[in-house]
């Protein structure tokens, strides 16, 4: 199978390029290689594939032409690029704006120019449903818990696009349900939760479990913003390129659909009050972050329902927020000198 990556030199892209390559496809990552450590993600591909074997198109999803060249005869697309943390989009909505909704529609375009009708899964996010006013909250001793959505959020939650990202990605996740219905392109939306795993140079705004254990292993300062109660159902990078394996071989029957891909409730966990002493268990010591206020469109608790994918994609998480944990904790701990190096900007 021809399949095109999207943001192939980031976290997930790295991953899904290998695991991709390695059963059999022949895989086209594009990048602009903009962010830390998508350089290094690239160096480790070549290293571990061969440097013949990883394509690699630098360039941005924001140029219209090179998305329909890029895209020619693809079997399938996963679309992965874009901008992805909600801070900086506030900062810069317009950047933001250029990145993820004209970025999807230009690849979206290309793909529907393709002349294969290729298989196309875009990367949405849980923010779609904004900050679930909706929801009964309450609050308990290590987390916030959702009193009325006790296996999390379904797909049929409202939507409710907050913040300039929650925004463009929306935009984007309701253009790709749609290509289906007006042009029949074969699209699945996958709102994604929490990933996480080796190749993560997490930071501040985007990644977080993997920026705590970065920092921790640097042994450098970080900030928990909010009271650090805050929920988040977590997903093992593993388990989501299974899910999108899953969902390409399903295609012809799930095309159209859209699904919440996370850890779901079994894999949840608050960013501090109960991730805190999984970490401080790993560092052998005791870990005292600063603290700051709460950020735009920071949602107090967000689970996913995930039942329609074990339902309809016949797809489970394998691994708990501990197992994973302690796998990316060595590979930080395996790695330090580099990700020092990219959290430099060397």
């Amino acid at each position: 199978m021809r399949m095109l990556i999207t943001g192939g030199a980031g976290f997930i892209g790295s991953n899904a390029t290998a695991y991709f390559t390695r059963a059999g496809h022949r895989v086209t990552l594009l990048d602009n290689l903009s962010r830390a450590g998508s350089e290094a993600n690239v160096t480790w591909l070549r290293s571990t594939l061969g440097a013949n074997d990883v394509e690699l198109v630098r360039g941005d999803v924001r140029d219209f032409d090179l998305m329909v060249k890029v895209c020619r005869q693809q079997d399938a697309i996963i679309h992965l690029a874009g901008q992805v943390a909600v801070t900086t989009s506030v900062a810069d909505p317009r950047h933001d704006f250029e990145s993820n909704a004209l970025g999807t529609f230009n690849v979206l375009e290309g793909a529907r120019a393709a002349g294969s009708d290729p298989v196309f899964i875009y990367a949405s996010t849980n923010k779609v449903y904004g900050g679930m006013e909706g929801a009964r909250v309450i609050e308990e001793e290590s987390r916030y818990s959702l009193v009325d959505l006790p296996n999390g959020v379904p797909e049929e939650w409202p939507l409710d696009f907050h913040s300039p990202y929650g925004c463009s990605k929306g935009a984007g996740d309701q253009y790709v349900r749609d290509y289906h219905r007006i042009y029949g392109l074969p699209t699945i939306v996958f709102r994604q939760s929490a990933i996480y795993g080796p190749r993560q140079f997490g930071i501040e705004d985007q990644g977080w479990l993997a920026h705590f254990v970065i920092r921790c292993l640097l042994e450098q300062p970080f900030t928990i913003y909010g009271d650090g109660k805050q929920t988040r159902d977590l997903l093992y990078i593993d388990d989501l390129l299974r899910a999108f394996g899953l969902a390409i071989a399903s295609a012809g029957r799930v095309a159209g659909q859209v699904y919440n891909i996370g850890g779901g409730p079994d894999r949840s966990l608050s960013v501090w009050a109960e991730a805190a002493p999984l970490l401080e268990r790993l560092a052998d010591r005791t870990l005292e972050p600063q603290f700051g206020d709460w950020r735009p469109g920071d949602q107090r608790v967000y689970i996913s329902d995930i039942s329609k994918a074990r339902r309809e994609l016949s797809w489970e998480p394998t691994l708990t927020p501990e197992q994973g944990l302690g796998v990316l904790w060595e590979w930080v701990r395996q790695n330090v000198g580099e990700l020092a190096e990219v959290e430099q900007g060397v």
